[in-house]
């Protein structure tokens, strides 16, 4: 969705201090950005926002990208397979229920004491217990079958545990204190130094890490927000920033623009159902336009996509026609030849919808299609994408009213109005999270209320799946299987809109090795392959 860990903005007294600092170090020959007279050992580096709750894996550190501190049993590839970290294989039972993970027995964390199965079930057990983003409430059991093997035993099948098995640090069992998020203890490649909240966060390589040790000795990052991450780069004083498109095309001399395909997307939720109801809460639900499914896929198809790309990206992405374009469980039959106004009209007309006083807006049994389209007011590309899109509405005779809130209005007014929200995970539970009916109303998951009782069936087929490959063919018969589905030729409770490349400059002399597909901009995705970086002379 949004908002969980955004940049922390930095005064401007803070942040000359830090890049003093910086500069001090570069003068020492030690961490410099742009130094070549000495060998690289440490990086600076403004990639991403200070989470809030600090960095303990059981509470959500590293759901999007790497926990960096701690090591998990699984992980992805760059092309997104899934192969062993703390695990040297694992096996399901043939009722789908019990995971039997066996482990490495060399791994040590940082303070040098072995990490052992009763850490991972300490881990599994604690963060089904914290009952945060970490979704365990599937896990029934965890228990440590000998020092090296651990059985993990599920309610019902689950194929996307294996995610779960990929994203989970694990946190040592004796260390795992009231403190650990602020001061955290792993077995991943670096090892937790200094965290002065709201300025910069200092690791050191893990010198006991089993795996391959990265090249660099020390990395600081620096919590900047876009345009002073921008600044610290044209001053010099930072190897690597993460940027907004806006700067796209500025150069920076000794960097270069590394733009990275990504699942970060931006789509419009439609109130599903029509008006009348109301929330637990006494929130409105249902929108008797948006309901209304010739409304919903004459936008799908309205929508020029590319047009966004080009226009309020600076071409920094892709057109999005899915939770998860390009991923291993997407259906590339989602794909909709958009920016067809001819095609959307047509839709319109054959759903009962005509300009019946010449106003320019269609209207259908006395009710005219407009709506109120919302955004989080603080995000400036997601006003330019609202405003956009709206005005490709308008020709097709659909009148989107635009207009900024606050999340906690949002989150009151969502049920009954069109909002511009974001999403995007390396694991197919989201698409579950987002389209199931079990989920209509709760939290931000679907609260369009949407449902479909086929979609519902393919994504339980989906979950009770033997392994991976078989789940997918069951998340793309949800999206789309030829006559009914979530996509925009189905039930179009969405118009996806686009996916946002992550943007970095980067020194000309790193090279931060082959990325994979970013997920939503949480986190620092792009130091999931920390090892893989060198320094080029």
């Amino acid at each position: 969705m949004t908002a969980q860990w955004m940049p922390v903005k930095i005064a401007l007294s803070s942040l000359l201090v830090l890049l003093a600092g910086c500069s001090a170090a570069n003068d020492a020959g030690e961490t410099a950005a742009g130094d070549s007279s000495k060998p690289k050992r440490e990086l600076i580096l403004a990639v991403g926002g200070e989470p809030d709750n600090g960095f303990d894996p059981t509470t959500g550190w590293g759901r999007y990208g790497s926990p960096l501190f701690q090591s998990t049993l699984l992980k992805r590839d760059s092309g997104m397979a899934i192969v062993n970290d703390l695990a040297t294989k694992y096996a399901i039972s043939e009722d789908g229920r019990t995971w039997t993970v066996d482990l490495r027995g060399d791994v040590r964390f940082s303070d040098g004491e072995p990490l052992t199965a009763d850490d991972v079930v300490y881990t599994f057990e604690t963060a089904k217990a914290s009952s945060s983003v970490v979704d365990l409430t599937n896990l029934r059991s965890a228990k440590a079958a000998d020092g090296d093997t651990v059985e993990l035993t599920l309610g019902r099948p689950q194929s996307t545990f294996v995610d779960i098995l990929a994203s989970l640090g694990i946190v040592p069992k004796h260390a795992h204190a009231g403190d650990y998020a602020e001061h955290p203890i792993g077995s991943g490649p670096y090892a937790f130094v200094q965290w002065d909240k709201g300025q910069q966060l200092i690791v050191e390589r893990n010198a006991t890490y089993y795996g391959e040790l990265p090249k660099f000795e020390k990395l600081t990052f620096l919590f900047l927000d876009e345009d002073a991450a921008f600044a610290a780069a044209k001053a010099g004083t930072v190897d690597m920033a993460y940027i907004p498109s806006a700067f796209s095309k500025e150069q920076v001399a000794g960097m270069r623009l590394e733009s990275l395909p990504s699942v970060d997307n931006r789509g419009i939720m439609f109130p599903y159902v029509p008006a009348g109801g109301t929330t637990k809460d006494g929130h409105p639900v249902g929108n008797d336009v948006t309901a209304d499914l010739a409304i919903r896929q004459a936008i799908n198809f309205g929508i020029d996509r590319q047009s966004l790309v080009e226009g309020i990206l600076e071409g920094q992405g892709t057109p999005a026609y899915s939770i998860a374009d390009k991923l291993p469980w997407w259906n590339p039959d989602t794909v909709l030849a958009d920016g067809d106004a001819a095609k959307a009209k047509e839709i319109l007309a054959e759903g009962g919808w005509k300009d019946a006083d010449g106003d320019g807006i269609v209207e259908k049994n006395g009710t005219k299609a407009q709506f109120t389209l919302l955004y989080p007011s603080g995000d400036v590309t997601r006003q330019s994408l609202a405003i956009a899109s709206a005005d490709m509405m308008k020709p097709l005779g659909i009148e989107a009213l635009v207009d900024g809130k606050s999340w906690d209005e949002i989150g009151k007014l969502m049920h009954a109005n069109a909002v511009l929200f974001g999403w995007g995970s390396l694991d197919p539970l989201e698409m579950y999270n987002v389209y199931s009916s079990k989920y209509a109303g709760v939290d931000y998951f679907n609260p369009g209320h949407y449902g479909n009782k086929a979609v519902d069936g393919y994504m339980e087929q989906a979950l009770a799946a033997a392994d991976e490959e078989q789940a997918n063919a069951f998340w793309e018969k949800a999206q789309w299987d030829g006559t009914t589905g979530m996509s925009g030729a189905g039930d179009a409770p969405w118009a996806w809109l686009v996916n946002v490349n992550h943007l970095y400059l980067v020194d000309e002399k790193l090279d931060i090795g082959e990325q994979p597909i970013h997920p939503h901009g949480h986190g620092w995705p792009v130091t999931s392959n920390i090892e893989q970086w060198t320094w080029t002379e």
